[in-house]
């Protein structure tokens, strides 16, 4: 049989990849767009979706001529991508009415908040598996139809056309025919009901959305329609779309209850495999779809967390304390401990388990002998805090014990953050040496859904080389560190800040 390969998008928070792996699960090339941040006034986080789409064309054409794979041999295209960002666009003109409002965005607070106050935080739950919070898309895009001209005149209209960033690129990769989302993103838009499998007509009216256009959902092992290649006349078949998260945890081989990853990227997101039923009634965490894959439905439990990666490029472009990762790791792992110095990143406020949003980030426990050693140190702990305090709380919501935490995203590379990490939680760490888990995860269910890969019941599972970190630390060590952020969070939580206007 001829070698075929496997073409995977990757669209994040600040970049756009395209990646082609073989059929044993290894990357043969990369392509990666940086994008622009956009930052209007604080709280408010923006991307030019006109950009991203550009960059999405232009990462795979590079990658499809520079790693000289005929084209012919590339059997599907795969997508994934951030997701809660959210963007609208006049279907008559194929233009972005405003631009694409990022995960990190605040600006639905307000919304939230009348929401709230007139009781409709059980139902949304109840349907959604979310809680009511400006990090998921609903109330995004409820502020870009109330302030956008363009958007209010093409609602007016019936042409008002909406979805996630996989939608976007899967409507103009398919020249504007196929206009769909899958089920992992949609279930993060607060719009979709996950048991129903549909968009929920009463909460798109709550939102103020009423007669905008929202994308056929699917299962996320689909067939999307036939990608324009770029600089090719030809197509490659769009054969699977996840959110960036669930493409990972997929990557991991987490398809049985209580496997649980997590990923650092920009924030982190720490998700569970818990299987077919999506209880909604036990804790204060959020449940998302995982994936529908092989006509099946699998449901997630998930924190997300704000600030991570995003941490470490705060302290090394912002602060100018180092100028490479590699750098960093080296000065924290001069110093003996942080001494006494604590960093908590709430620059857009803290995710779960706090859901703090009128807050801001803070650095406490300076001395006179503390210098930038210290603050790098802090920075790349408070990664490690925050990923222990959600799986302590996702430990507890649910009946799954952890023995073991499987790791993916950029950050993994730092030896010192992930031996704290595993010394934080008294368990061992998996990082595999594949770094690129997210657009693996859609390759792989990619290459199933078309029949280029068996799928994992053929136990023909593609197995990927690990490091394993275990943990190292005394007790009592763990214990002081664990209060002294506790505190730190404590201080930070008790500085309020106002909410974002607009």
């Amino acid at each position: 049989m001829e070698e075929s390969y496997l073409l995977a998008v990757d669209q994040s928070t600040q970049a756009t990849k395209a990646i082609i792996f073989d059929c044993s699960g290894r990357p043969v090339y990369r392509v990666t767009k940086l994008h622009k941040q956009i930052y209007p006034s604080p709280g408010f986080v923006e991307h030019d979706p006109l950009q991203i789409l550009e960059n999405t064309k232009a990462a795979i054409y590079e990658t499809i001529c520079e790693s000289h794979i005929p084209l012919s041999k590339v059997a599907s295209l795969s997508i994934t991508n951030q997701r809660e960002t959210i963007l609208a666009w006049d279907a008559n003109t194929g233009l972005p009415v405003y631009n694409a409002l990022v995960w990190q965005d605040e600006r639905g607070i307000e919304l939230c908040n009348i929401l709230s106050q007139e009781h409709f935080e059980n139902p949304i739950r109840e349907k959604t598996g979310l809680k009511l919070d400006p990090y998921f898309s609903a109330t995004k895009l409820a502020w870009i139809v109330k302030n956008s001209n363009a958007a209010k005149n093409a609602l007016k209209n019936d042409r008002l056309m909406a979805g996630t960033i996989d939608t976007w690129l899967i409507w103009n990769l398919t020249d504007r025919v196929v206009f769909a989302t899958d089920y992992s993103n949609a279930s993060r838009t607060m719009l979709f009901n996950i048991k129903t499998l549909d968009w929920d007509e009463e909460l798109v009216s709550t939102f103020g959305l009423s007669g905008i256009l929202l994308p056929e959902p699917r299962s996320s092992d689909s067939y999307f329609g036939d990608a324009r290649i770029p600089g090719f006349d030809r197509t490659l078949p769009i054969t699977s779309v996840m959110g960036d998260s669930h493409a990972a945890l997929f990557g991991h081989n987490g398809w049985n209850q209580g496997d649980i990853k997590a990923t650092y990227g920009t924030g982190s997101s720490i998700m569970m495999n818990i299987g077919s039923v999506p209880d909604v009634s036990k804790n204060d965490l959020v449940i998302s779809i995982g994936w529908g894959f092989q006509k099946k439905i699998s449901y997630v439990l998930e924190g997300n967390i704000h600030s991570t990666g995003y941490t470490l490029r705060w302290l090394r472009d912002n602060l100018g304390l180092f100028s490479s990762y590699d750098e960093a790791e080296r000065l924290a792992e001069e110093v003996p401990d942080n001494g006494g110095v604590y960093l908590v990143p709430a620059f857009s406020g803290l995710g779960a388990p706090y859901w703090e949003h009128y807050i801001r980030a803070i650095l406490t426990g300076l001395s006179y002998k503390s210098d930038k050693r210290h603050v790098i140190r802090a920075g790349l702990e408070s990664i490690a805090f925050q990923i222990r305090d959600l799986i302590v709380h996702m430990s507890a919501a649910s009946s799954f014990s952890l023995n073991m935490l499987h790791v993916d995203g950029g950050p993994t590379r730092n030896a010192f953050l992930m031996q704290f990490q595993a010394d934080l939680l008294g368990i061992p760490v998996v990082v595999p040496a594949l770094e690129e888990l997210s657009a693996f995860g859609a390759a792989y269910m990619g290459g199933i859904s078309c029949a280029v890969l068996p799928s994992p019941q053929e136990k023909a599972v593609i197995k990927i080389e690990t490091k394993q970190y275990s943990p190292m630390m005394k007790q009592s060590t763990r214990q002081s560190l664990i209060e002294g952020w506790k505190s730190a969070v404590l201080q930070t939580i008790s500085r309020k800040v106002d909410q974002p206007k607009g």
